[in-house]
């Protein structure tokens, strides 16, 4: 596992598939870096993640759609929680650039 560096730097080619880094696992928790180029997610594919999501976009642009057919457009600095369960898929990411997630798994209770 790497404990330093700069996450922007070195980013992986994204433009065949999408890429998911793992930078931190526990029992509870994952950190991760997600990089998109023009990727969505396949017709007819949800993700419904038994685990809390917490998504910060820190460059590019992307939609989410919930199952209940809205949208959420993000762009450079946005970020938005997912609670476990809530279906959800990626309708577009940029595909004139690298869209690059940081993405935080985690298991519990959300507080309100």
């Amino acid at each position: 596992m790497q404990t330093q560096g700069n996450f922007l730097e070195g980013l992986p080619n994204a433009q065949e598939a999408e890429v998911f880094e793992a930078l931190v696992k526990t029992d509870g928790l994952m950190i991760e870096r997600i990089v998109s180029h023009g990727q969505r997610s396949a017709p007819g594919q949800w993700y419904e993640q038994a685990q809390n999501e917490w998504v910060l976009l820190l460059r590019g642009a992307a939609c989410i759609r919930w199952d209940d057919g809205t949208e959420l457009a993000l762009t450079e600095g946005d970020y938005v929680l997912i609670p476990a369960l809530r279906k959800h898929r990626v309708e577009w990411t940029d595909p004139k650039q690298d869209t690059v997630w940081l993405a935080v798994h985690f298991a519990g209770a959300i507080g309100k």
